[in-house]
């Protein structure tokens, strides 16, 4: 069955021009309408989660732009405390505005001991509460919170009690699979990466500047 032109079809270049002039000036003033309602200011809990690739690179995304600001910014890395990563080694380039640990065993198929992992997770959220009550600190990224959660590494009640009580302005951005609903409920912003392609089912291994 063949397809009704669209109204652009029909027309010239010249009225292309002009009816989307028309367009995005209606868009623009709507947008402008609802910015305008948009008045409150806080700090929010951010969650990126999903099975696709990005998401602490997103969340990164986030530590680079607030830096470009000036903020002073906390950052606990629960899991990959073995990886040397990129963005670790730029991030220590600022001692002055970034605070990062890295506490992590390494993920929980290559510690295979379950204990240690407690142990390691417990350790990281105790710095975590550190970094999110300074009152210097206006960001806070906490890398793969969401893995020892999901092993219940941690209460998941306290942590989001603790969440709930943080400081008003401070930004916490956390990430890692399987965000519990618990997470998701009291957050502001939740991203959820969705894989399509991944090179690693291809045969091609984590490589430098792409996976660390």
């Amino acid at each position: 069955m063949n397809k009704s032109p669209k109204k652009t079809d029909l027309m010239s270049e010249t009225e292309k021009n002009e009816y989307h002039a028309k367009k995005m000036a209606k868009k623009k003033q709507a947008r402008e309408k609802i910015l305008a309602t948009k008045t409150k200011e806080k700090g929010l809990i951010i969650v990126h989660t999903g099975k696709g690739k990005g998401k602490s690179t997103a969340a990164f995304g986030m530590v680079f732009r607030a830096l470009g600001h000036g903020f002073n910014i906390g950052i606990v890395q629960f899991i990959k405390g073995k990886w040397e990563t990129g963005e670790r080694t730029i991030l220590e380039k600022f001692p002055e505005q970034i605070s990062i640990k890295a506490m992590g065993s390494g993920f929980t198929w290559e510690t295979q001991n379950r204990e240690q992992d407690i142990k390691a997770a417990k350790a990281a959220w105790e710095e975590a509460k550190k970094l999110i009550l300074d009152k210097s600190k206006k960001m806070v990224l906490l890398d793969e919170l969401n893995i020892c959660l999901r092993y219940d590494y941690l209460d998941i009640g306290e942590v989001i009690k603790f969440l709930q009580n943080k400081p008003k302005d401070t930004h916490v951005i956390i990430t890692g699979r399987n965000a519990k609903e618990e997470l998701i409920e009291i957050a502001d912003l939740v991203t959820e990466m969705n894989m399509i392609k991944h090179p690693f089912r291809s045969g091609i291994k984590a490589q430098r500047g792409i996976e660390f």
